[in-house]
């Protein structure tokens, strides 16, 4: 997986079970995106150790301190709601999780020469996605101009939305030029187009971009109500991407989402490329949010192997696979060794 952070080519990831008396488990993702999450770091394998001991002594999560390890916290929330609601991968309750219902999500462009990336969008494209993400700032910026120029004459808009990812690529000092150059495109938005920690310049970039500004990056590390109404004050985006793996899991994710709706800033839920087994848990919470934005949780076809999940993708929607919420009939160990 390319991004302009480098290439990503595996991801370590830890499944966490928790275990009722009666056998049931509540299984939950633990997988910190190296390079980026807080808690990617050598001892996160102790610490999980030290975790399960302080849980099976009778500590409840809410008496753990999880601020520095994000990842360990939502597959901790995820497993423990899992278990709660009889350990059959059923997290929110919702039409989506009955198979009544979908979700829209952007088609993933997987950062390689423009020639590639053009490909890859007509196959989305063709496949039935309406909104396609694309990764910049890897690439010369004229190349990447150029790719742009051609899916917009190729794909007008709206008939396809088109959102681009900096993933902080671009310098404080050039990317006002280099957001006016694409807003040509007629472009959604980009997330993080400089590196975080620069609010005052971000706060200016929000506020002249002709493209609406997204923060991903800039979210990470920020806890505690007030902090983290101080960073959207301060900066006032017109969007913020939802991560629970990388801003503290599910309740912390949560709490970002009711601070922009009280400011009026738009959000969408979207993969830290989680295996099946975090996935299904982001698309059950995605589907409970209010807001009608098209979602980032396309992610799961991108490795090569992985456990098997009840989320499908067919033609730019997400569906739940009918029927899997069920008591699993097998027990851990064989969930394990269906990895394919």
């Amino acid at each position: 997986m390319g991004t302009s952070r480098g290439v990503l080519h595996k991801h370590d990831s830890y499944l966490l079970a928790a275990f009722d008396d009666a056998g049931n488990y509540g299984l939950g993702e633990c997988a910190p995106l190296p390079g980026l999450s807080i808690d990617d770091r050598p001892d996160l394998e102790q610490h999980l150790g030290y975790v399960s001991q302080q849980l099976k002594h009778g500590a409840l999560l809410s008496d753990l301190d999880l601020k520095e390890w994000p990842a360990v916290r939502f597959g901790l929330e995820s497993s423990l709601l899992d278990l709660e609601h009889g350990g059959r991968r059923m997290f929110y309750p919702s039409a989506f999780a009955r198979g009544q219902d979908s979700i829209a999500t952007n088609g993933l462009i997987v950062m390689a020469d423009v020639e590639d990336m053009r490909q890859q969008v007509s196959a989305k494209v063709a496949a039935g996605f309406s909104c396609i993400k694309l990764k910049v700032g890897a690439l010369d910026f004229e190349s990447e101009c150029r790719l742009l120029f051609e899916i917009r004459r190729e794909y007008p808009f709206p008939e396809i939305e088109l959102r681009l990812d900096a993933n902080g690529a671009f310098s404080a000092s050039s990317a006002l030029e280099k957001l006016n150059a694409l807003s040509r495109f007629q472009v959604h938005s980009i997330e993080q187009p400089v590196r975080p920690g620069n609010r005052e310049a971000l706060h200016e970039i929000c506020r002249m971009s002709p493209i609406p500004i997204a923060l991903d990056e800039e979210l990470i590390g920020v806890s505690g109500l007030s902090e983290k109404r101080a960073l959207l004050e301060d900066v006032l985006p017109q969007f913020v991407i939802l991560k629970p793996t990388l801003l503290g899991g599910l309740q912390a994710a949560s709490e970002w989402v009711e601070l922009a709706r009280t400011l009026g800033i738009g959000y969408w839920v979207t993969s830290a490329l989680e295996s099946n087994v975090g996935l299904n848990v982001l698309c059950q919470w995605a589907a409970v949010l209010s807001g009608t934005l098209t979602q980032g949780l396309g992610t799961g076809l991108l490795y090569k192997h992985n456990w098997p999940g009840p989320v499908k993708l067919e033609g730019g929607r997400l569906f739940f696979e009918a029927g899997f919420a069920e008591p699993p009939k097998t027990s851990l160990q064989d969930f394990l060794r269906s990895w394919r």
